[in-house]
């Protein structure tokens, strides 16, 4: 039988109870036998592919090497990934480095399978760290299926941290998590942006974005999301109105003001 997570609310609410149970639920995940079985399966294979094409020959590997990196939905564009993988992204022309979406990039480069050096599956703790990110991101898939609003809280918590504390510029932190479709969905549901704000020049969304996270913040760099209840705060404020804009199973729009009123208030570290 597979795995079902519980999520009994929707909002914020829901977000509460979600990071109380998420160790047990993510362990009951991880022992679903459908999980165990790939997981065994990736394990004995993966330090054998020397190839972008041995890996894209093989399904089940590369379903794995690409949910790892949240890259699922592209399983059947075989040569996008190959081309993606075969160019790595050391040369300047590379595929990877062309994408707007970092995610890619970072495939690429952990996988190194472009002719340059070893490859680096054959890593004796490779298969170890791409099968914590696949799991982990497996795991959110499936609240996913219960509760789309939560997946991308889980995703924009670990993301935004992430790139939060890299040490590339501001402007390139601002580029890159605009880059990621499921970050920007976050961001433009918690400061209430229009469905055609992804039509204005990039550099202008960037603006906007700042002036959004200044005015709630009293900052517009994406570094102060280190601070984890600024990150909470970011969080909240996304639920709350993606709850709203679903209908919120009763919520009314007295109790939504309410509660990212309540979250404007708390005190930010």
């Amino acid at each position: 039988m597979s795995f079902t997570p519980a999520v009994p609310l929707g909002g914020y609410a829901g977000w509460a109870f979600l990071k109380r149970t998420e160790p047990v639920q993510k362990a009951a995940f991880d022992r679903q036998p459908s999980v165990q079985r790939d997981e065994a399966y990736f394990r004995e294979k993966i330090g054998k592919i020397t190839s972008a094409e041995e890996l894209v020959s093989d399904r089940r590997l590369l379903r794995v090497a690409l949910g790892a990196f949240g890259l699922d939905a592209d399983i059947n564009s075989r040569f996008f990934i190959r081309k993606v993988l075969e160019d790595g992204t050391l040369a300047d022309g590379a595929l990877a480095l062309k994408l707007s979406d970092r995610r890619y990039r970072e495939f690429s480069a952990a996988f190194g399978l472009d002719g340059v050096g070893a490859p680096l599956t054959a890593q004796s703790d490779f298969a170890d760290r791409i099968l914590t990110r696949w799991k982990d991101r497996q795991f959110e898939v499936a609240i996913g299926n219960v509760n789309d609003s939560m997946r991308l809280a889980m995703n924009a918590q670990r993301e935004i941290s992430t790139l939060a504390s890299n040490g590339m510029s501001e402007d390139a932190r601002w580029f890159t998590l605009m880059g990621q479709p499921p970050l920007r969905q976050v961001l433009e549901t918690a400061f209430g942006l229009p469905t055609s704000f992804g039509s204005l020049d990039i550099d202008r969304q960037k603006q906007v974005l700042e002036a959004k996270v200044t005015a709630a913040f009293g900052e517009g760099g994406v570094a102060q999301f280190t601070d984890p209840d600024r990150m909470e705060a970011l969080l909240r404020r996304y639920l709350v109105r993606a709850q709203s804009a679903q209908g919120g199973g009763g919520t009314s729009s007295g109790h939504v003001a309410l509660a990212l009123l309540s979250n404007t208030l708390r005190p930010l570290r």
